[in-house]
């Protein structure tokens, strides 16, 4: 019997959220490629792995056994490839800067360090797919008690406006003058993310006018200077965004952004603890 280690992740990732649609959207497949390969798991070992109706979804006794053994898989081969490939890829969400990356980097001059830009409908930066080891992402993470994490950096956020707006001569402003603004929102995937960057908690209840989506700091940068809304930017972004065509202005009434550290809880290599190390040491 040939399992993929795909369908094993695939079946893991229902098992952990309970829950088709949401598994998907974490592993960032479509729902009904999710549920065929784990109908094709469950055809090869010739037992249901999950019962199913319209309230819920259950782990069937061969499920819960599976489990622990289909994590143990999952850990075993990451731990393989990251040994053969001595490659740890660290996701990006955003640009590092900061002046981190030179110090983790001379932190480990023997290891293959990767860096691998994710967009931002994945709020964990590629940890949670496993597609990178480590990422520096913006909280708020959904489901973030899956993974571990550090504190980076406390940033405030500036407001991104076109270099025409009628705010763009003012030396600051506050969040109460803009809430009637198009703002430009991440992908509906980004969850609480996407509520954090339009500044959701600061409304009072104010309803949000969404002028775009964007999924990088390039695609923010360019709706702006197009006039297709403002945006908020964590204030070491700055430099990404601010060009000709769009002004960045201190903004009030919104709470800093916070930059960490992710990685999922299962790994326990030595080189995810000097690199942990490595971010703490330069981080502020």
């Amino acid at each position: 019997m040939d399992v993929h280690l795909r369908d094993l992740r695939y079946f893991v990732a229902v098992a952990e959220h309970l829950h088709f649609t949401r598994a998907a959207e974490a592993l960032h497949v479509s729902q009904p490629a999710l549920s065929k390969q784990v109908r094709v798991l469950e055809t090869q070992l010739r037992t249901p792995l999950f019962e199913r109706d319209r309230q819920q979804v259950r782990l069937t006794p061969g499920g819960a056994a599976l489990l622990p053994h289909a994590r143990t898989v999952l850990a075993a081969w990451a731990d393989a490839v990251a040994e053969a490939t001595a490659t740890f890829v660290v996701g990006m969400s955003t640009g590092v800067g900061r002046g981190l990356m030179p110090a983790i980097r001379a932190a480990f001059p023997d290891a293959r360090l990767q860096l691998r830009q994710v967009p931002w409908d994945d709020p964990t930066g590629g940890v949670g797919g496993r597609q990178t080891d480590v990422a520096f992402v913006w909280w708020p993470v959904p489901h973030l008690s899956r993974y571990g994490w550090q504190h980076v950096a406390t940033e405030r956020r500036l407001l991104a406006v076109p270099a025409s707006h009628r705010f763009a001569g003012r030396t600051s402003i506050d969040i109460a003058d803009v809430l009637d603004e198009p703002f430009l929102a991440l992908p509906a995937a980004a969850g609480e993310l996407r509520d954090h960057w339009l500044a959701a908690e600061s409304r009072g209840g104010h309803p949000v006018t969404i002028g775009g989506e964007i999924s990088s700091a390039e695609a923010a940068a360019e709706a702006v200077a197009a006039g297709l809304g403002v945006c908020l930017v964590a204030e070491g972004n700055v430099p990404l965004v601010s060009r000709d065509g769009v002004v960045c202005l201190p903004i009030t009434g919104v709470p800093p952004s916070r930059l960490i550290l992710l990685w999922r809880r299962d790994d326990r290599r030595p080189l995810l603890e000097a690199f942990r190390a490595a971010v703490a040491a330069s981080a502020r």
